[in-house]
């Protein structure tokens, strides 16, 4: 089962614990690693207390307002969707084996190529360095593309990821948001 790209409703494949949030045409595609078990048990993406994506997604200019999990499909009123690499949930993304980002690829290639966003950001390196087989890689905008769209690399907002402020993960992000502006 597809998302209805002409009306941005959400569905889910059998395997798929979290429904997409895409429709045809989007500026960009936020593509976290997979969903965590929070997110899966209240069907919305991002959801958890230490999560800073819905923080920083307003920060950096893509929304007008901070959005709540609860409100995540009104992402696509932004031009934004979001979608996972690894569709099975788990507490920690380290959880994950690399076959699993392998033999997901294929699905989230479909996805992407079905809905044609202009930009695919992946949040974080390991899913992409897996789905890529690219050791040296960089943040922000990478020369190849995924499924026919541009390719952005930032980092992981989960409150676990230490490694970036918050004024860090909001000058990432906006680095992006400006590209697409």
């Amino acid at each position: 089962m597809q998302p209805d790209s002409l009306s941005g409703q959400n569905s889910r494949t059998p395997d798929q614990a979290l429904p997409d949030v895409m429709a045809a045409g989007l500026a960009v595609v936020f593509c976290g690693i997979n969903p965590g078990m929070r997110a899966v048990a209240t069907g919305h993406h991002f959801e958890g207390h230490s999560n800073r994506f819905w923080r920083v997604l307003h920060l950096a200019g893509f929304t007008p307002e901070q959005m709540r999990p609860a409100n995540d499909r009104d992402l696509l009123k932004h031009r934004c969707g979001l979608t996972t690499v690894v569709s099975r949930p788990t507490a920690r993304a380290d959880q994950l084996s690399s076959h699993e980002f392998r033999d997901s690829t294929a699905a989230l290639r479909d996805k992407i190529e079905f809905h044609h966003p202009a930009y695919i950001a992946f949040l974080g390196k390991a899913a992409y360095a897996a789905i890529s087989g690219q050791r040296e890689i960089h943040w922000g905008r990478q020369s190849s593309t995924f499924g026919g769209s541009a390719v952005w690399l930032l980092p992981n907002p989960s409150g676990l990821n230490r490694s970036f402020s918050l004024n860090d993960l909001v000058e990432a992000y906006r680095e992006l948001y400006l590209a697409i502006a």
